[in-house]
């Protein structure tokens, strides 16, 4: 685990940020590619079409069979009044059904036989169908069904027709309805399914915003913690070098080569975290601050003006508690480090104390971290009088702790002094 372990999450969200947003814009190209490649309008579609069923349906109705009636002007009429009724069918599907079913019912009537007669009332029912609903599909089949075999019924009088020609004369209007109903149900599918690929490709970029603004807030705590604890220790050490030059020079040596290691420790971490920002894979990170690290921190602030305590339950390293169980999570040592860190540094900055102390003990499956000290406390960060909510740093330990699933309090303690406690989940938070 690196130090910048919480904040690697933010080069795989980054990256499905990215995804998402080349996959919206492939989506609205390929949009924008059928939008351009879009076949005729609607008005020469159908002007194509009439014209294609009136060649095939007036050359089956010029050539009759020699036994039955020809071709003459009533034969033409009702050609000439079912083509450009066709015209219409996308606005008025019904009223163009019923007129493109008389005319093909006068034929018959009229004594023409064809194949292809009814080729306009075939296209007017696949209309009603496609662009109706499921209901009105029904009562147009009943009726036109029904119409169907009744026109054969009055024609099997006078012409010699094979048995079951008036049910199969039923049936054949259901063809263009079923189709009509197969082809409206397929695009209302894939309309829905179009929809819903929409919706989820704009969840997913919610998301994704959502949660690179968390890694964001991470991130700039993360910076908080390292500049705020560094500054503050090279600002105290290099107050006492500065008092300490001239009368106490090897005091002074020893304060300027604490802001040089803090200086130094901060580079390398500043140098850790913009190496996750820059998405560089060859960026070496150090490891994450574990309890173990805590003396070395506590010694940071040796010079300062401030005697610290640390008191562990658990040994140096943190490794076994006293019940046998296995060290706490990375996670919870992180968040524990990054609270202490905070609350000595506002120990130093604000409270004017001179004895700190730092605890640090488990209590079953709770890490229990406090520190303490004996300052008036009188800054803003501190949490005395009206500030007990009050700067960042606060903000920051109680964000910490609820990341893991834990809780903090702060506040005065009787008879002077402040106290930060936090109660951790020793597993991180795991469910």
């Amino acid at each position: 685990m690196t130090t910048l372990d919480r904040l690697d999450p933010l080069r795989h969200l980054r990256h499905q940020a990215d995804r998402a947003r080349t996959r919206t814009r492939r989506t609205r190209a390929r949009a924008g590619a059928a939008v351009r490649a879009r076949p005729l309008p609607p008005l020469a579609v159908d002007l194509a079409l009439v014209a294609v069923v009136g060649v095939l349906t007036g050359a089956d109705a010029a050539v009759n069979d020699p036994e039955h009636r020809q071709a003459d002007w009533f034969t033409w009429f009702l050609l000439a009044v079912s083509l450009p009724a066709l015209v219409w069918r996308r606005r008025h599907p019904v009223p163009v059904a019923v007129v493109t079913g008389a005319a093909c019912a006068g034929w018959a009537l009229y004594g023409h036989i064809g194949e292809l007669l009814n080729l306009p009332v075939i296209v007017a029912l696949y209309t009603v169908a496609v662009q109706g609903g499921r209901r009105r599909t029904l009562w147009t089949a009943l009726a036109a069904s029904a119409a169907s075999g009744a026109v054969a019924l009055e024609v099997g009088r006078d012409v010699v027709n094979p048995q079951g020609l008036p049910v199969l004369e039923m049936l054949w209007p259901l063809v263009p309805l079923l189709l009509g109903e197969v082809v409206r149900t397929r695009r209302q599918l894939l309309d829905e399914y179009a929809r819903r690929a929409a919706q989820a490709e704009a969840e997913r970029e919610r998301e994704a915003a959502r949660r690179v603004r968390e890694e964001r807030v991470r991130i700039a705590r993360e910076l908080h913690d390292i500049v705020a604890h560094t500054v503050a220790a090279m600002t105290v050490h290099s107050g006492v070098a500065l008092d300490a030059l001239d009368g106490k020079p090897e005091v002074a040596r020893k304060a300027m080569a604490q802001v040089r290691d803090s200086g130094r420790e901060a580079v390398r971490e500043l140098r850790a975290t913009v190496g996750v920002l820059r998405e560089d894979a060859d960026e070496t990170t150090a490891p994450a601050p574990r309890l173990a690290e805590l003396d070395e921190l506590v010694e940071r602030f040796a010079g300062s003006g401030v005697e610290t305590v640390l008191r562990r339950a658990d040994g140096p390293a943190g490794d076994r508690s006293a019940d046998g169980l296995g060290p706490p999570a990375p996670i919870t040592e992180l968040a524990a480090y990054r609270i202490v860190q905070e609350a000595l540094t506002n120990v130093i900055k604000h409270s004017g104390a001179r004895h700190a102390a730092v605890s640090v003990r488990r209590d079953g499956d709770r890490l229990l971290v406090e520190v303490v000290d004996d300052g008036p406390g009188t800054g803003p960060d501190t949490g005395t009088g009206t500030s007990t909510t009050g700067g960042f740093g606060l903000i920051g330990m109680r964000e910490r702790a609820a990341a893991v699933g834990g809780a903090l309090d702060c506040g005065p303690v009787p008879g002077g002094g402040f106290r930060v406690r936090a109660s951790l989940p020793v597993d991180g938070g795991t469910p």
